[in-house]
């Protein structure tokens, strides 16, 4: 069915450690914990044994008690980007902290990510603010502060509908994050030159080569808001400006761009931020 007329609220609220979509708070420190060089996992937000591992060897690298607790001494001997702590402060350009890569990692799962998570408040995070800020109603002046970090935490309802698959194989890389970096959609593997299809009517809003690693992309308007990507094609076969139907051939899988091998990376967007797909595609 299409997504005319779909709803959504808000924003997602600032996840718990322990949910799917980890902790804001635990993601600062896995950055912090990289960049002393003691975490080389996934910054996923998940206080789990790897994260309490890196942070017993940093402490006994700083000549404290290696008890993985990540506590008041702990955060002053990580330097700035061991605190403070997210919303305890207005964030824009320039600044550096824990609140930073914690302010990337909540965006990121909104929808609105900005690149490498490294605590530092660059270009890349200014417009992913502004993106969020825009999508959400507020003064867009790319400056996290109070009306955003309050947006960032309200409740949502998930994306009503459901999408046609894509293309034919199995999902192997999800919507979340990727090493220190997030993964904006879903990855679909299958062979070089099957079909990729349309998942619901709509507009072609862009045919072509496309920067930022996605190569040649189909970008699709379904209204509402709602558009739906698909990368890394090895050919396009609609046009600008066309319409499709839920099942229409948009392009051939392929792997051009930033691709290892051939697949389909497929992102589903409302107001230019991204959602995961799966339920959408009953995954």
């Amino acid at each position: 069915m299409g997504l005319r007329g779909v709803a959504l609220a808000a924003a997602l609220a600032f996840p718990a450690a322990g949910q799917a979509a980890g902790s804001p708070d635990v993601a600062a420190l896995q950055v912090a914990l990289h960049a002393r060089g003691t975490y080389v996992g996934t910054v996923d937000g998940v206080l789990g044994p790897t994260t309490t591992r890196a942070v017993a060897r940093f402490q006994a690298r700083a000549g404290l008690t290696p008890d993985g607790v990540a506590g008041p001494l702990t955060r002053r001997a990580l330097g700035r980007l061991g605190r403070p702590t997210l919303g305890s402060r207005t964030l824009r350009f320039g600044a550096v902290g824990a609140d930073v890569a914690a302010l990337q990692f909540a965006l990121a799962w909104q929808g609105s990510p900005s690149g490498v998570f490294d605590g530092r408040f660059g270009p890349r995070l200014r417009a992913a603010v502004r993106r969020f800020q825009s999508a959400r109603g507020l003064p867009v002046d790319g400056i996290a502060g109070a009306a955003t970090f309050a947006a960032l935490r309200l409740p949502v309802s998930p994306l009503a509908g459901r999408f046609a698959r894509p293309a034919v194989g199995p999902v192997v890389s999800g919507f979340g994050p990727r090493e220190r970096q997030f993964h904006e959609g879903v990855d679909i593997a299958g062979s070089p030159g099957s079909t990729v299809s349309a998942t619901s009517p709509g507009r072609v809003a862009f045919a072509g080569w496309a920067a930022g690693g996605y190569g040649f992309l189909v970008v699709i308007a379904h209204g509402g808001g709602v558009r739906t990507l698909y990368a890394h094609l090895s050919s396009v076969t609609v046009a600008l400006g066309s319409r499709v139907r839920s099942g229409s051939l948009v392009g051939l899988m392929g792997a051009t761009g930033h691709a290892t091998g051939p697949h389909l990376h497929f992102e589903v967007r409302v107001r230019g931020l991204a959602v995961d797909p799966r339920p959408l595609l009953g995954a």
